[in-house]
């Protein structure tokens, strides 16, 4: 009797363990896609090198020509790297926000967080208007975060309302888009032409004006909140199942989602305040991440981070080739690759519950 009840327990642990080997693996080679596709970003230029001279550069700085170590070094990686940074935590911040909003299609894009975003950068480009009056001499990304932080808690605050359901909060999201977008115009046809070029070139979304300072905030932001996510790794996919069984397994859903959020801001708002509007990274990496190691915040996190950080990467290598000689503003490219993405999951979601 005792080996019929232990048989089926220990085929539930040998299973366990081979998808917890599976999604390991997973892991594992979507990080070495990411390497080749880093490596492959430091090669693609006006003046192009080879994958050998690249890692040439980056083990042995001294043993290289002057000329490579300051196109790779001092131009190319903090491009990269950055295009690392920014993908990982625009993914990160678009997998959490599904989770505490329950809604395939939530993420900063389509909530108007990056919208708010673009509205303060603009603010200062073209009125000169420092929000934060400490800060003038870096209004654009300063004005930028307290905007998107402004519209992470007004989503957030909304949701506690009473009788506010979860797609009340998407079409709150919805209104802002329109709302910042709205308001953005009515700047952009009061600028000035040199202001006006500059909010449009920032709207577009670029990784060209990267620098070693941007890199290392946002992967410190990277780093300091990741640790506190998956410290909360158990409840959030607990909260996966609906507040009512995640708050009868012990789950303090409100602090939770108010926590969450405000993690969420700093990781949508910092990238986007040097980068300008990226849409639908977060939107897109997170649903790859699922598809390819499901519901687990212990796996579905790190693989929403390398996810992120490799379709952004991609992207930044797709936006040298297209056009030789030019660089294309990498938000158009993620537009074009995440609007079919965004319809496909659309009308997936009439045939299937989330």
């Amino acid at each position: 009797m005792a080996s019929v009840v232990l048989e089926p327990a220990l085929a539930g642990r040998i299973r366990y363990r081979a998808l917890a080997l599976r999604r390991i693996l997973v892991l594992a080679g979507l990080t070495v896609a990411l390497v080749l596709s880093v490596c492959v970003d430091l090669a693609l230029g006006p003046a192009r090198y080879t994958l050998a001279q690249v890692i040439s550069a980056l083990t042995d700085p001294a043993a290289v020509s002057d000329q490579l170590r300051v196109v790779i070094w001092d131009i190319r990686l903090p491009i990269a790297l950055i295009a690392v940074t920014v993908g990982a935590s625009l993914s990160t911040a678009g997998a959490q926000m599904q989770t505490i909003l329950a809604n395939p299609l939530a993420s900063p894009f389509t909530l108007g967080i990056s919208a708010a975003a673009s509205f303060g950068a603009a603010l200062a480009l073209v009125a000169g208007v420092a929000l934060f009056p400490g800060a003038v001499q870096y209004a654009v990304p300063v004005n930028a975060f307290l905007m998107a932080v402004a519209a992470s808690l007004f989503i957030y605050f909304a949701s506690t309302l009473r009788g506010v359901s979860v797609q009340t909060i998407v079409l709150l999201g919805i209104a802002l888009v329109f709302t910042f977008n709205a308001a953005l115009s009515l700047l952009e046809y009061l600028a000035s032409e040199q202001a006006l070029a500059a909010v449009v070139f920032w709207t577009m979304g670029s990784l060209t004006k990267a620098t070693w300072d941007k890199v290392a905030i946002t992967a410190l932001i990277l780093v300091l909140t990741l640790p506190l996510f998956m410290k909360d790794a158990w409840a959030l996919t607990a909260l996966r199942l609906g507040d009512e069984k995640a708050e009868s397994m012990g789950v303090n859903v409100r602090a939770l989602r108010l926590k969450t959020l405000l993690l969420i801001s700093l990781l949508a708002a910092i990238p986007v305040s040097f980068v300008g509007t990226i849409g639908f990274v977060g939107l897109v990496g997170p649903h790859i991440a699922r598809m390819c190691v499901g519901e687990d915040q212990r796996f579905f996190l790190p693989c929403s981070v390398i996810c992120g950080a490799l379709l952004l990467s991609v992207t930044s290598v797709v936006s040298k080739v297209l056009i030789p000689g030019a660089i294309l503003p990498i938000g158009v490219i993620t537009a074009l690759v995440g609007v079919p993405f965004f319809f496909a999951l659309i009308f997936s979601n009439r045939r299937r519950a989330w």
